[in-house]
């Protein structure tokens, strides 16, 4: 099959030193998705998810970041498609946003998972993203055994949001979009932004109480309610 458009060997938006990450990130993205979408598909995705990213993110890991925003929109779009997944129902999506996608989302998104033990999918993104999770966030995470290392900064995409069953915002205001069909939640919780740790860590307790709320009130892909895991 020829190159594509979207082949990082050809597309000048992607930098001479990334190409051959990025031409690996493709390739994985192409098998894990044969069968879904067409190559095309999964390569353009890729190079907009390289494209939005390159403005908020340190610029040795794109292609890296690119790779998982990438699969995370994907993954998003197949919830349309199908309600199950490998015959079994899927479990439910929970999209947290914000505007800078560095902390109160971070935050409930990391929460959430640590939770719910994989029960749940978990997304996070921001209408205006910032550079990087901020420090003061990542150090209260770990204070509960959550590693956030792995966490960034990502834009607000159609695909998660149509993917997500429950669409929770915190601080975004009317920027974000709304989907019939999808459940809202807006907590209004204090921003994490510029406080010092003793702050974050009482804005982490409060989201942690919310998302112990909701996750008493979701069913897993059984059936059955979904109850919170312990620290």
């Amino acid at each position: 099959m020829p190159p594509s458009p979207t082949d990082p060997a050809l597309d000048p938006t992607v930098s001479g030193g990334h190409r051959d990450a990025m031409a690996s990130a493709r390739t994985a993205l192409l098998e894990e998705f044969a069968g879904t979408f067409a190559p095309e598909t999964v390569a353009a995705c890729l190079a907009d998810s390289y494209a939005l990213l390159l403005p908020a993110s340190i610029t040795a890991h794109v292609p890296l970041l690119a790779h998982r925003f990438a699969r995370e929109r994907l993954r998003a779009a197949t919830r349309g498609r199908t309600a199950y997944d490998g015959g079994v129902a899927r479990a439910p999506m929970v999209l947290f946003v914000c505007t800078a996608n560095s902390g109160r989302s971070q935050l409930a998104a990391a929460l959430v998972v640590h939770r719910s033990a994989g029960l749940v999918e978990v997304a996070s993104a921001g209408t205006a993203p910032g550079p990087a999770v901020q420090a003061e966030v990542v150090a209260a995470l770990a204070e509960i055994g959550i590693d956030a290392s792995d966490l960034f900064p990502k834009p607000l995409t159609d695909e998660v949001v149509a993917g997500a069953d429950v669409v929770v915002t915190m601080g975004c205001g009317d920027s974000c979009p709304v989907v019939p069909g999808r459940r809202y939640l807006d907590w209004g919780v204090a921003d994490p932004a510029g406080q010092d740790l003793d702050a974050v860590r009482a804005i982490r307790d409060d989201i942690d109480a919310r998302v112990t709320g909701l996750l008493a009130g979701l069913r897993g892909p059984r059936g059955a309610y979904l109850a919170p895991h312990a620290p």
